[in-house]
């Protein structure tokens, strides 16, 4: 399986720290994609849509851990229980906000990831797929989720 960058997400993080840990966290930050413009047919009825998904690189990660101390704790956790980004495939999952369309550039809310981020697919998001009935238990992260908007990022995962 090989990814094609699709296109590149700019943000105003110039730098990993001090960034947002989630969209949560984010606020109103604004950003935009801009789209490849042979993709521009893709677009068609997305503007229907308030919130995306967005599937993209953490290209600025030092390697892959199995078990790392996420932002929100203290205690280490396996890769998988978290969203930290040195995973075995570097790949960030985003919900923004979409604000409008124009041409093959998409004006975003809530980003929380480098300016430069290289984009790799756009998904809707449909709460009736992606809000499962009953999804309620958040692991470790029952006493600590509460915090994101308030935790920062720092540079222990960067290169």
């Amino acid at each position: 399986m090989q990814l094609k960058q699709i296109g590149v997400i700019h943000t105003p993080y110039r730098s990993v720290k001090d960034m947002p840990i989630q969209p949560a966290g984010a606020g109103p930050a604004a950003g935009s994609i801009e789209l490849n413009v042979e993709l521009a047919e893709g677009l068609k009825d997305l503007a229907g849509f308030s919130h995306i998904l967005v599937i993209y690189g953490f290209h600025r990660v030092a390697g892959s851990c199995l078990t790392v101390t996420p932002f929100l704790d203290q205690a280490p956790h396996g890769i998988f229980a978290t969203r930290a980004p040195t995973r075995p495939n570097p790949l960030g999952l985003s919900l923004l906000q979409l604000v409008r369309i124009a041409g093959t550039t998409l004006q975003v809310a809530s980003v929380d990831m480098l300016d430069g981020t290289p984009l790799f697919d756009i998904k809707p998001y449909v709460p009736a797929f992606d809000q499962p009935v009953g999804a309620v238990r958040t692991g470790w992260l029952e006493t600590s989720a509460g915090r994101v908007a308030t935790v920062r990022s720092d540079e222990r995962f960067s290169r």
